[in-house]
């Protein structure tokens, strides 16, 4: 018989979700019956019948709690908040904007249920929603540092940040507890001069070329763990879109990021899948593209994704499906969902594409981030934001969305060069996020902490040099 500590996920459970569960199970989730799904998975691991399923299971019921948890406003209420500023909002309206695929949801407990985040993703789209307060975006300093790299060639600057974690006023922890934490810490080839200024004692930090870089601690009775650092960042300056493209100079403060390997051009399960969708696709979109022609398919892909994908806030990772096919269909994504379907994209036309991720540092806001890489001969590796892109074409800024194929600017703190990859020392317990580290994870006596059960600092100040 099977204990309740056999039905918790591990990390690498959620590699087998495109296993597939059987369709009983799969039709009861769809339809919101979590109650009768728990029941028929948990009862499916207690037998064992089926061992083979039995991570994808494990899997699929934390999803279940999750979803749960994390899509938990009903159709009145977000009615209702979102009449807090449009009064004239309804259920009509709310149905047009689901029906343009504008506003999440899922079935929970055979309700539609919907993230509290939503109504911040619908700001981006004063047409459809008029009567929502949207905050002025000034890009004067964005514009300057573009203009900054095309004249010089680059941009550099010099960041000072205090990153943090800590457990929440709810969390127990005992002066007996034990403690983990990590916080992503910069890497990748636009980093150098990184130096750690004060931490939380104990600090143990990865090796440079860690997949998912980070500061560690082991402490007992600890609830907060901090650090502050600097680095510079260098953002090269490459247009992609010139007859004969000039690589940027190289700077030797900055190591090159490593040579392209097959991992580049592979599939990632489960969520970098080369589905028949994508082929299909890919097949489309490069068929008059020569297969030497790398940068020309790259661009193929940029201009797909950037013109035909709309930004919306996505739930946590764990809850999406093979997230490059789905993007493709749905035409929805956040930072990190756009990134990995111009990776899926890249590599179907036989570009070499990587992930890399971090946070977002501007002088008026810092937050996470993501975004890919692809490697073009002569060239080296460069960068693609495509959730900038997709932002400059909704505002009709057709050469900011340029821009941002081959090009970052300096306000970036990158951090991670693969999704879905492990910390240093490894997390044994499921991570609140195992895709990725952007805010750092905790465990308190073994159960590791959701982001409704940390608080998290992020602070910086940026000069240059």
């Amino acid at each position: 018989m099977a204990t309740a500590d056999n039905y918790q996920a591990t990390n690498e459970d959620f590699k087998h979700l495109n296993d597939g569960l059987p369709a009983d199970m799969t039709r009861l989730i769809a339809a919101g019956a979590f109650d009768d799904a728990l029941r028929l998975i948990e009862a499916e691991l207690d037998a064992g019948t089926r061992p083979e399923l039995a991570a994808c299971l494990r899997a699929e019921r934390a999803r279940i709690l999750r979803t749960r948890r994390d899509f938990s406003v009903t159709r009145e209420g977000i009615i209702a908040e979102i009449q807090k500023e449009w009064p004239e909002f309804g259920a009509s309206k709310l149905d047009t904007l689901i029906d343009h695929g504008r506003i999440d949801w899922r079935y929970v407990d055979g309700e539609q249920r919907f993230l509290a985040s939503c109504i911040d993703s619908l700001r981006n789209y004063p047409a459809e929603v008029p009567g929502l307060d949207r905050p002025p975006t000034d890009r004067a300093e964005q514009h300057a540092v573009i203009d900054q790299m095309r004249a010089q060639g680059f941009a550099e600057r010099r960041i000072r940040m205090r990153l943090g974690v800590a457990a929440a006023d709810a969390v127990e922890v005992s002066p007996q507890s034990k403690v983990r934490a990590w916080l992503p810490l910069p890497a990748g080839p636009q980093v150098a001069d990184l130096r750690i200024i004060d931490s939380t004692p104990g600090i143990c930090v990865a090796p440079e070329d860690a997949p998912q870089r980070t500061a560690y601690w082991e402490a007992t009775g600890e609830r907060d763990f901090f650090m502050e650092l600097e680095y510079t960042v260098r953002a090269p300056y490459v247009d992609l879109w010139a007859e004969n493209p000039v690589p940027a100079a190289a700077d030797p403060r900055f190591a090159p990021a490593p040579a392209p390997c097959a991992a580049d051009l592979a599939e990632d399960t489960p969520h970098v899948v080369f589905t028949p969708y994508l082929r299909a696709l890919a097949q489309r979109l490069f068929r008059n593209i020569p297969e030497g022609d790398a940068l020309g398919r790259a661009r193929a892909a940029y201009n797909w994704v950037t013109n035909n994908v709309d930004y919306r806030f996505q739930p946590a990772y764990v809850l999406l499906d093979s997230i490059a096919d789905s993007c493709a269909k749905s035409l929805r994504a956040d930072c990190g969902v756009f990134a990995l379907t111009f990776m899926a994209l890249c590599r179907l036309g036989g570009v070499p594409a990587r992930w890399q991720s971090g946070l977002y540092v501007a002088p008026d806001h810092v937050g996470p981030h993501d975004w890919a890489m692809f490697y073009i001969e002569g060239l080296g590796w460069l960068w693609a934001d495509c959730s900038f892109g997709s932002s400059a074409r909704r505002e009709g800024n057709e050469a900011r969305r340029r821009f941002y194929f081959g090009n970052l600017g300096p306000w970036r703190m990158p951090a991670n060069s693969a999704f879905f990859a492990p910390l240093t020392p490894a997390v044994d317990v499921l991570r609140d996020d195992p895709f990725d580290n952007q805010t750092g994870e905790m465990i308190v006596d073994g159960v590791g902490l959701s982001r409704y059960e940390t608080v998290e600092t992020r602070e910086a100040t940026i000069t240059e040099p």
